[in-house]
């Protein structure tokens, strides 16, 4: 019997429409002629999903009586009589009512399958047993229904159903996933936007991974041994000149011809590498790059081609695109083989491509003499000599008269110049002293012996020798001189290129320590303050076989850059020095940034206490007036009161008091907040205890006020008092701007070890431009009523959550409305004392009741 195919539809997060796709595609097989039935489908209320079920043959499912609960499961037995060709199988993760003949519906899957059923599946990226510990870092929530991974690796098919977060919030917020109830709850839990968005990465993550082991699979059934790339990475060789831009173009078609494929331009500043451009041609072609969607990385090498395959191999590349040489071919015969013959020689499985241009084969320029010192351009100097010499000489005896020894000796002369300038002083001077020999041998009398007869020849041939030796020492100290400049000019562009990217906004001590790496090709380079690292670029130390000891570089007194890789040259430490000493500013600027944060901060708290003297200037002057008129009154000797006029001042009088002394003790905690000196005592505390005197003190019960707080809450950590503060504030708000019939609701629920309470409105709500300025000390978002208070009553609602480690943050409460949400940590019964937690503070607030 053929075994049945399985066809899972993946989701990232329950809603985002893998029920729906399943029964779409059953219903398409079904109009293709194929016989298709439902086995199981979870529709969870939602009407789409109901509407899409509909057409298609349900095989009826079986009815468990679980603990007084009537569950309804997969009939397997039905199913296998009926025997479709197709089944759908919702929910793969799910787990049996005790009693049925396997424990999980995937079990069941695999029976049908085993009977030659092809299965149609549904299953959440959380359900997947590997991911398990990953998804509860993310959602704090650990899910007991889990798929095992061989189970999806052996799925014929894993399709991938996906949807945007803010569009699943959305669909979420319309009430198209949950009921209303239930929406508050999801929005703020589960259904967060940063968790949504790691839920779908995590699922983009395995499907690629599932895929690569698929082809993996294949190649390995096949018996194909060669290395496929799947996306490539192309490498653009960036020498400066006006070939760059031809080059960078032609990799961004290599790259774009493969999907997800990247772009990657890198320019070589070394002694040996092409300098003949302007200033500015790098950096436009910089700037053609990061238009092209790629990226630009400049490193330091002693030899181009070396250079260019080692970074290419580094970022594992699969094509690299280079110039045709500028230079004309027959300077190739003096300084041997160029780059593209060496790249191409040296790059291995990496597809090199040498791509024409304008600027190729240009006008004929004396070879470079950057690099005549390395033992390369010597052995080519000397061979020179050895071949050039004999050659020349053959050639001179076979045209040499009596009167053409002037011309034999300049030509001797000029050859020993070809070989300085190829390799240098050496061959240069072994050049001279065989050139010396072959004249006295060949060309001066007697012929074919190493005497002299006359005189005069000894000093011509002596200072024939001397001005071979200075032409070759000048020859090799103009070279020395010459690489000296280009390392000079190497170093300064790779600074600048460092300068650039941190005026480009990127980070100074990761943009240095990044770069230092690609232009020294280090393996690892760290920056570290005792023994906590500031920043790294490359593999993680000790993760390489034979890593050395690293190179450590003192950064002022404080700071220690680690490099390793390869040992490092005295010009190399010269220019580390120079970028220590950057790394050295970057640090203290740091520093300088925190300073002047702080001063930031005191001048926040210097615009509080000016509000605050205007806050006592305005709003205090109400009920000291009122106060003041109503004793003086009273005082009047010449003035009879009645005693219901002197009950009114008396009541007055007091009620101008506690409204001052209110706004005074609110002051006062604002002043402590900002002076950070809030007394804070600690406690586990039951949401209940603390919700039941808040409703109490505002005088609210269930006709403005839903209370939907779980019995299996645990208990948060935080100070009684000021939490009362903080929901007698937010509860007046609540109720104060809820439309009239409308409840506030009071909604308490767990998530990843914090316990959140939500006060929500279905009022006006506020902008959400505005959102933030509701915790702005001395404001009321437009409402002018003095009697109102100071506009303190939020800042310090806010001030106080953070005093207990806790946070009050706004939301739109979905249909409109306000949502404020406060989130303290849970309190830990098992490992906390009894008692209160002690917080060393300078003062303790005021405990008074009464509105903030």
């Amino acid at each position: 019997m053929t075994r049945g195919q399985l066809r899972v539809f993946l989701g990232a997060a329950p809603g985002v429409g893998k029920t729906y796709t399943m029964l779409e595609e059953g219903k398409r097989l079904a109009g293709e002629g194929r016989d298709v039935a439902v086995a199981v489908v979870e529709t969870h209320g939602r009407a789409a999903t109901a509407a899409m079920a509909e057409g298609l043959e349900t095989v009826p499912t079986i009815a468990v009586d679980h603990r007084g609960l009537l569950l309804s499961e997969l009939n397997l037995d039905a199913v296998l009589a009926r025997r479709p060709d197709y089944a759908l199988v919702d929910e793969l993760a799910h787990t049996n009512a005790p009693g049925l003949a396997h424990a999980k519906r995937w079990q069941d899957v695999q029976a049908l399958l085993a009977a030659g059923i092809n299965v149609l599946s549904t299953v959440n990226i959380q359900h997947i047993e590997s991911l398990n510990d990953v998804i509860e870092q993310i959602t704090g929530t650990v899910q007991r229904e889990t798929v095992p991974d061989s189970v999806l690796r052996a799925a014929d098919q894993v399709e991938l159903v996906d949807i945007a977060p803010q569009l699943l919030r959305g669909r979420l917020s319309q009430g198209i996933i949950y009921p209303s109830g239930r929406v508050d709850a999801a929005l703020s839990n589960y259904f967060r936007l940063g968790n949504l968005t790691a839920l779908r990465e995590l699922a983009l993550l395995w499907l690629a991974d599932e895929v690569d082991s698929a082809l993996n699979r294949y190649r390995a059934e096949n018996g194909i041994s060669n290395k496929w790339e799947a996306r490539e990475r192309v490498v653009v060789a960036l020498t400066g000149g006006p070939e760059g831009q031809t080059l960078l173009r032609r990799g961004a078609r290599i790259a774009a011809r493969s999907a997800g494929g990247e772009l990657l331009a890198v320019h070589v500043t070394s002694p040996d590498g092409l300098r003949e451009t302007h200033p500015g041609e790098l950096e436009a072609q910089r700037a053609l790059v990061e238009k092209l969607g790629g990226t630009f990385h400049q490193v330091m090498g002693g030899e181009v081609p070396h250079a260019l395959v080692e970074f290419a191999r580094g970022v594992n590349a699969t094509q690299l695109v280079i110039g045709v040489s500028r230079r004309p071919r027959i300077w190739a015969l003096l300084t041997g083989p160029g780059i593209g013959a060496t790249v191409v020689r040296e790059s291995g499985d990496i597809d090199v491509h040498i791509v024409n241009h304008p600027a190729a084969g240009g006008r004929p320029v004396l070879p470079r003499l950057g690099g005549a010192l390395t033992m390369r351009r010597r052995l080519y100097g000397g061979a020179l000599a050895l071949a050039g010499g004999p050659l020349l000489t053959w050639f001179l005896v076979t045209m040499s008269t009596p009167a053409s020894i002037t011309g034999d000796v300049l030509s001797y002369q000029l050859l020993v110049i070809l070989v300085a300038l190829t390799g240098g002083i050496w061959p240069a001077l072994f050049a001279a002293l065989l050139s010396g020999i072959t004249l006295d041998y060949f060309f001066i009398q007697p012929l074919y012996t190493v005497t002299v007869a006359t005189p005069e020849h000894v000093l011509a041939l002596i200072l024939y020798i001397v001005n071979a030796v200075l032409v070759s020492f000048v020859v090799d100290r103009a070279a020395r001189r010459s690489r000296t400049a280009d390392r000079a000019a190497a170093e300064s562009d790779l600074l600048a290129s460092v300068a650039g990217n941190v005026l480009r906004g990127e980070d100074a001590l990761a943009a240095l320590v990044g770069r230092t790496r690609e232009a020294f090709n280090l393996t690892t380079v760290r920056l570290l303050a005792d023994d906590a690292v500031l920043a790294a670029a490359g593999t993680v130390p000790g993760t390489v076989p034979g890593t050395a000891a690293p190179t450590r570089l003192p950064v002022g007194d404080r700071a220690v850059l680690e490099l390793y890789g390869r040992d490092l040259e005295a010009s190399d430490r010269r220019l580390l020095a120079v970028i220590t000493a950057q790394l050295e500013a970057a640090l203290d600027f740091g520093d300088l940034t925190q300073t002047a944060e702080g001063l930031g901060s005191l001048a926040a708290a210097d615009k509080v206490r000016t509000a605050l003297l205007a806050a006592v200037g305005h709003d205090l002057r109400r009920p000291l007036t009122a106060a003041t008129a109503a004793v003086t009154g009273l005082r009047a000797p010449d003035v009879q009161w009645s005693e219901q006029d002197r009950a009114e001042l008396l009541a007055t009088a007091e009620e101008s008091l506690a409204t001052l002394s209110g706004l005074v003790t609110s002051l006062l905690d604002v002043s402590r907040l900002q002076a950070g000196v809030l007394g804070v005592s600690l406690a586990p505390l039951e949401t209940a205890e603390v919700v039941l005197p808040a409703l109490e003190e505002l005088n609210l019960g269930p006709a403005e006020v839903e209370l939907e707080i779980p019995p299996d809450l645990p208990p948060v950590l935080a100070d009684s008092v000021l939490l009362q503060r903080v929901l007698v504030n937010l509860l007046a708000n609540a109720v104060r701007f809820s439309p009239s019939g409308s409840k506030v609701v009071l909604a308490a629920s767990a998530f990843a070890g914090r316990v959140e309470v939500r006060v929500i409105d279905c009022g006006p709500g506020i902008s959400s431009d505005r959102l933030e300025d509701v915790f702005v000390p001395f404001q009321r978002l437009g409402d002018t009523d003095n009697l109102t208070g100071l506009g303190l009553g939020l800042a310090l609602a806010k001030g106080f959550m953070e005093g207990m480690m806790g946070t009050l943050e706004t939301e739109d409460t979905p249909g409109g409305g306000l949502t404020m949400v406060l989130s303290l940590p849970a309190a830990d019964i098992s490992g906390a004392a009894s008692g209160a937690v002690a917080v060393p503070v300078d003062s303790a607030p005021s405990r008074e009741s009464g509105a903030l």
